[in-house]
């Protein structure tokens, strides 16, 4: 099972988000695609890993703001759902358990961050920021010069508001925002009421808004 589950975490690492992943017809849902897989189908693996990478990479890249660490943390996720696909009881939709790990994965690697005391550059910030699609952030036109330069400044912005968040809401936040879920669905990825999510997203919000909003002042501050 481990000398699989590393064939999976290869395919994974070929499959690196700049390029195409496998992808298989869609008319073949996840629940299928388990059992087929559990019966031992590389096949039916791959396409739940071509059907779930980018999006899996949208929501690390959330949390992580790195490149390399967002792709680390979707081949762990790939390999733990291999590892652990049999104690998926379908209770609940197989994408839900799926961003569960996920999330909690990146809320570990939030922690180890804290913990060694690594604090991200603003330059990192600035190289990574706008790279993927689907980003979390707005795009402005590239083609103008000081748009471009207000699109990174209110990258950074939004960037820093984000990390300054508390790990639940950051989740909350970027489980809404990045991947549009509905309420229920965060619910059930991070097991909490679905009133709990409305008032974690509601406080997230509110407090990404007062940062953003004394950003602002320092800097017209500094122009003035």
């Amino acid at each position: 099972m481990a000398e699989l589950a590393l064939q999976f975490w290869s395919f994974g690492k070929q499959t690196e988000s700049r390029t195409q992943p496998i992808v298989m017809t869609k008319e073949v849902s996840d629940d299928v695609l388990v059992e087929q897989a559990l019966a031992g189908s590389e096949a039916a693996f791959n396409t739940i890993i071509g059907r779930y990478h980018e999006r899996l990479f949208r929501v690390a890249f959330g949390f992580l703001k790195d490149r390399g660490e967002s792709e680390d943390a979707v081949q762990e996720a790939f390999t733990r759902v291999y590892l652990k696909l049999g104690n998926f009881q379908g209770k609940s939709k197989f994408y839900t358990w799926l961003y569960r790990i996920q999330v909690n994965l990146c809320l570990d690697a939030l922690r180890r961050r804290r913990r060694d005391r690594r604090v991200l550059s603003e330059e990192a910030l600035v190289e990574h920021a706008g790279q993927i699609s689907g980003e979390l952030w707005p795009n402005y036109d590239r083609s103008a010069p000081l748009a471009e330069i207000e699109r990174k400044e209110l990258s950074l912005w939004l960037d820093k508001a984000l990390k300054d968040l508390p790990d639940i809401h950051q989740a909350v936040l970027i489980l809404r925002e990045v991947e549009g879920m509905s309420y229920d669905e965060i619910a059930k990825v991070l097991d909490l009421k679905r009133g709990t999510v409305m008032s974690r997203l509601f406080h997230a919000r509110k407090k990404m808004q007062e940062q953003l909003l004394d950003m602002r002042v320092s800097a017209e501050r500094k122009v003035g």
